[in-house]
This record gives C-alpha cells, sequence and structure tokens, in this order.
C-alpha cells in the first residue's frame, strides 16, 4: 500500500519554475520498488500524462512537456519530484502524483493516487 502527498504548488509568472513534491507513506514494499508518475487536469479537460520513471530511474515524458519538466526520486525521503521550468500558461492545472502499483509502467498500472497539487502559470 503506497498514500501520496503532493505539495509544491503555486502562482508563477509564465517562464518561471516551480518544484513539486509527492511524499509516499508505504507500507507491504518498499517506495524504491514503485515506478511513480505525475499527471495533471486542466478544468474541463481529461487528466493528461506528464512524466513517468520507473524502478531503475529510467524516465519518460509526453512531448509537451519534455525539456522543460524533470522527474527525480529520493528513495532515502521516500519522495518523487517534478521541476517544472520554462512553464506556459497551458501548463496550468492540478498535478496529481502516482505510483506505479501495478508494475508493469503502462497508464493503467497506476493505481495509488495523490490528492493534487494546483499550478497556475498567468501570462
Amino acid at each position: 500500500q503506497v498514500q501520496l502527498v503532493e505539495s509544491g504548488g503555486g502562482l508563477v509568472q509564465a517562464g518561471g519554475s516551480l518544484r513539486l513534491s509527492c511524499v509516499a507513506s508505504v507500507s507491504g514494499r518498499t517506495f524504491s520498488s514503485y515506478g511513480m508518475g505525475w499527471f495533471r487536469q486542466a478544468p474541463g479537460k481529461e487528466r493528461e500524462f506528464v512524466t513517468t520513471i520507473n524502478r531503475i530511474g529510467a524516465t519518460y515524458y509526453a512531448d509537451v512537456v519534455k525539456g522543460r519538466f524533470t522527474i527525480s526520486r529520493d528513495n532515502a525521503k521516500n519522495t518523487v519530484y517534478l521541476q517544472m521550468n520554462s512553464l506556459k500558461p497551458e501548463d496550468t492545472a492540478v498535478y496529481y502524483c502516482a505510483a506505479d502499483t501495478g508494475g508493469n509502467g503502462q497508464p493503467g498500472d497506476f493505481g495509488s493516487w495523490g490528492q493534487g497539487t494546483q499550478v497556475t502559470v498567468s501570462s
């Protein structure tokens, strides 16, 4: 079981940066055994994939954030991060941290979700 809590969201101007954190409380498995991901959902829109980091550290990014966002993890702190640079107004959304409880790295395998943190980018 894994419970996730995101933090670090806020209001930032276009071109600025923000760093999100997701702290995991884990039982039954180690945090390092989970692939982790970030997703986002803007008002009135579908939740979309942003980035993932797997159990061996491989990272994957949606094209719209590639080169601007970086996912990382600190297993000693049970924490995954999302560094967001060169933010655009279209990045405005609630950002969710998720754990790959299914273990296969597919979108449907992310079965544990945080409550979300709001990111707002002004123009």
